[in-house]
């Protein structure tokens, strides 16, 4: 139960740490965000290629099986479905929760996921945004793109759900200038 500590003049406190600030400020730091819906876009249809991949192969594959056992192996046909969607969910969870915090085609464009107080991504946090987005994208199709035009971090409907930031490493990977010469 939460309580007034002594000396306290903001009223009830749950005796823990105050709130984390945003990591990143859209003010200070414009860089962070200069194109990052563009690329989000273009990350997302590289992963939709890397997805994609796998399933056309399986599905392949079991076309043909069906054919060596004349009919019988076409039965796998009814896995490709719940298949390829736990392939998505460990592919996101996997990536987003790795080192880069960053899907191939969010490494390919120079994109990180980060929470918002600049913790890098784990693997729930992968997985659960690969369903939010989804969701978000079966109910409000490309609509979604619109949210991020109207505010700073450029952050979409399931990055305010899941408290999470996409900021462009581009920036911070630049090679310090050169020195001068005369």
């Amino acid at each position: 139960m939460a309580s007034a500590s002594p000396g306290n003049d903001h009223g009830w406190s749950s005796g823990g740490t105050s709130p984390r600030p945003h990591a990143y400020d859209p003010h200070q730091q414009l860089e962070l965000f200069r194109g990052v819906l563009t690329r989000r876009m273009i990350a997302f249809l590289i992963d939709l290629l890397v997805l994609a991949v796998p399933v056309i192969l399986a599905v392949i594959f079991i076309a043909v099986f069906g054919v060596v056992t004349l009919g019988l192996g076409w039965a796998l046909f009814w896995l490709v479905s719940p298949a390829s969607v736990i392939w998505a969910i460990v592919y996101y969870g996997a990536t987003i929760g790795g080192p880069n915090s960053a899907t191939i085609g969010m490494r390919v464009m120079d994109l990180e996921l980060r929470t918002w107080y600049g913790a890098p991504g784990y693997f729930v946090l992968g997985a659960v945004h690969a369903v939010c987005f989804w969701i978000s994208v079966s109910a409000l199709s490309p609509f979604i793109l619109l949210i991020g035009l109207f505010n700073g971090r450029r952050r979409l409907l399931h990055d305010y759900v899941l408290g999470t930031v996409v900021i462009n490493t581009s920036v911070r990977s630049q090679p310090a200038q050169p020195a001068r010469t005369w």
